[in-house]
């Protein structure tokens, strides 16, 4: 049977993208998520703990997260958990797992007096790797695709 590695997080960057470029102008970007849930505890206080992940972004997706997005950006980011290991200094197993990211939305509100989030492409046939998601009509508006 085959295994499945997938996540899905809906987070805030914890800090702007860090976005290196490697041999062959490869694009790397990597960034902490900050995931919160809240529920209510037995006593019915609310309760919020937050998690950290360690994201990366190759090729397309570094670079979008290069020009787009910053600390405190509201994203939807799906891929799978990475594990790697490496020696320090002193000789000691290290371990970090990171989520590497293939599908990449911006949750932000839209920034643009268009309508158009930029990062959209705007209609002109440009598209961005790993870019997915309906447009979405702000409140108030419709689409002609709703029933309602």
């Amino acid at each position: 049977m085959r295994g499945v590695n997938r996540v899905m997080l809906i987070g805030n960057l914890g800090k702007d993208p860090d976005v290196q470029f490697l041999e062959g102008n490869i694009g790397v970007a990597k960034f902490p998520l900050a995931t919160t849930e809240t529920f209510k505890d037995r006593s019915g206080k609310l309760v919020s703990q937050t998690e950290w992940h360690t994201v990366v972004l190759w090729r397309g997706l570094a670079e979008l997260a290069q020009k787009y997005l910053h600390k405190g950006s509201l994203v939807y980011i799906e891929g799978r958990l990475r594990t790697r290991s490496w020696e320090d200094k002193e000789g000691n197993k290290k371990f970090a797992t990171e989520v590497v990211g293939d599908n990449l939305i911006m949750l932000d509100k839209r920034t643009d007096g268009t309508g158009h989030h930029p990062s959209a492409g705007g209609g002109s046939g440009d598209s961005i790797e790993g870019f997915h998601g309906p447009e979405i009509p702000p409140i108030g508006e419709s689409s002609p695709d709703l029933p309602f």
